[in-house]
């Protein structure tokens, strides 16, 4: 059996040509995207999306980065792992409570429990239950809460992608974190 994937990521060469408006941006950055590119719908769809979930959530970027963490995790996506580790050190998250978003609730701040376990709900039961949502609410507001189950859902399907066709991780990444391991502390 074979390990190559039939998609690989698409080089500026081969760019679609209905996805010139995307070429410079984030989609020819990331070797997922790239790998998206294979159905031009899809990407160009996605887009308008992954604006407001990558930069406009009202959960704010550090506790985004906790969301997309704990669900890459869940997924078991290393792509997405290794990259929002890059992301969240970026952001002044410390190793340790990086880390700890791959453990335990009880090993996590309270902010980073609650976040992490409203993505284990999502997983186990499919939704949050009403006092859970409630306590979400009143913790970081409404519209952080309908920002947390769109972000669980974004990155579940580009997880589901990157699980399917095996990107490899991109060189930037790859080379930080082979010069700097995530050291939980």
């Amino acid at each position: 059996m074979s390990n190559e994937t039939p998609c690989p990521p698409i080089a500026d060469a081969e760019w679609p040509q209905e996805l010139d408006h995307l070429r410079g941006g984030f989609a020819t950055r990331l070797n997922v995207y790239r790998v998206m590119a294979h159905h031009p719908d899809l990407l160009a769809a996605w887009a308008p999306l992954r604006g407001h979930v990558v930069q406009g959530s009202a959960l704010g970027q550090a506790f985004s980065e906790i969301v997309i963490l704990r669900t890459g995790h869940r997924l078991g996506s290393a792509y997405e792992w290794a990259h929002h580790v890059s992301r969240a050190r970026a952001l002044g998250l410390s190793d340790a409570r990086i880390a700890s978003i791959a453990g335990p609730l009880s090993g996590m701040t309270e902010d980073d429990a609650a976040l992490a376990g409203a993505v284990d709900a999502l997983f186990d039961a499919h939704r949050l239950a009403p006092g859970q949502e409630r306590d979400l609410a009143e913790r970081f507001g409404r519209k952080a809460v309908f920002d947390l189950v769109a972000t669980v859902a974004f990155y579940s399907t580009l997880g589901y992608l990157l699980n399917t066709y095996t990107p490899p991780l991109d060189t930037d990444i790859a080379e930080e974190l082979a010069a700097r391991p995530l050291d939980p502390g």
